[in-house]
């Protein structure tokens, strides 16, 4: 048997784009013969899909699930925004978000079994091939209460639970579990329009709240106040702040006049028993990907010349 070389290895890898893993194992099943270990790639999909690993997937759908006291979300990313309405896509999505009810780290998601033969991480290799884009399984986030519901709502729902914008809100209570799910999804409502960073003020990033007390202070001294003014200046624009990027200190889209840490309070009396806000998951399909800027017709234009 032929030796695999890591030279051999690198060549194939510059060639086809596939893992090394991938490259090594290709190698071993024809021997050593380059040609034949890219058409091996190749009939795997492997090549076709490390090829197209390096382009910027920032489409795809969200998947939101719950079941019983536990709530999930997932991200899928492929390249354009027609693949959303392709069938096998949104039952990849789908899947994945009701196998991340029982566990939401992506890598251990990667591995598990799709039911069709393939891991999750086949599946999407499988789909790149077939499909002929980018895709990335890029987060899934989990919620599970101990006596309440998760509810869900995903925004302009291109089909049942899958959309551009997918919620979870967890709510922990003994009382009436309908109303309780009414009352989730109303949250949720708020949170996909309202955008809250954080579910408590002890929640505040410490990094965004001490640059956000910086700017607001030297806001402040620019007026040319003493520093005991400049004080409570800065903590009557924090309460501003809080109530910007705080579930509870927000005001109900829905009322437009009560924050939601009451509107929790309040709903004790129609369900039947206290209530608690006990989390939420906001996923924005693509939030914080770098997306690329293409001039078409110098796209055109190249092509042409």
């Amino acid at each position: 048997m032929a030796e695999i070389t890591a030279a051999l290895v690198k060549e194939l890898r510059e060639k086809t784009g596939a893992g090394m893993m991938d490259c090594k194992k290709a190698l071993n099943e024809v021997a050593g013969d380059i040609e034949g270990a890219v058409d091996w790639l190749r009939k795997k999909g492997l090549a076709a899909a490390a090829k197209k690993a390096g382009r910027v997937a920032a489409e795809g759908l969200v998947g939101v699930a719950s079941q019983g006291t536990v709530g999930a979300a997932v991200e899928i990313n492929a390249e354009t925004d027609f693949v959303a309405r392709n069938d096998l896509f949104q039952a990849l999505v789908s899947g994945v978000t009701k196998l991340a009810l029982a566990d939401a780290d992506v890598e251990s998601l990667k591995g598990q079994a799709f039911g069709n033969g393939r891991t999750v991480a086949e599946e999407l290799t499988h789909l790149v091939a077939t499909i002929g884009e980018n895709m990335n399984l890029r987060r899934a986030a989990r919620l599970s209460v101990t006596d309440g519901v998760v509810a869900t709502y995903v925004h302009n729902a291109l089909t049942g639970g899958l959309g551009k914008i997918g919620v979870l809100v967890a709510l922990e209570s003994t009382g009436d579990k309908a109303k309780l799910q009414e009352l989730g999804r109303q949250i949720a409502m708020h949170i996909a329009a309202a955008r809250p960073e954080a579910l408590d003020i002890a929640d505040v990033d410490t990094a965004a709240l001490d640059r956000e007390r910086n700017v607001l202070a030297d806001q402040a001294r620019a007026s040319g106040k003493a520093e005991d003014i400049i004080a409570k200046m800065v903590e009557g624009r924090l309460r501003k702040y809080y109530e910007e990027v705080v579930l509870l200190e927000q005001v109900y889209v829905i009322d437009q006049e009560t924050k939601i840490r009451k509107v929790v309070e309040n709903a004790a009396k129609d369900v039947g028993a206290p209530v608690k806000l006990t989390g939420f998951v906001r996923f924005v399909l693509g939030d914080g990907i770098e997306k690329e800027e293409s001039d078409f017709a110098a796209e055109v234009a190249s092509m042409a010349r």
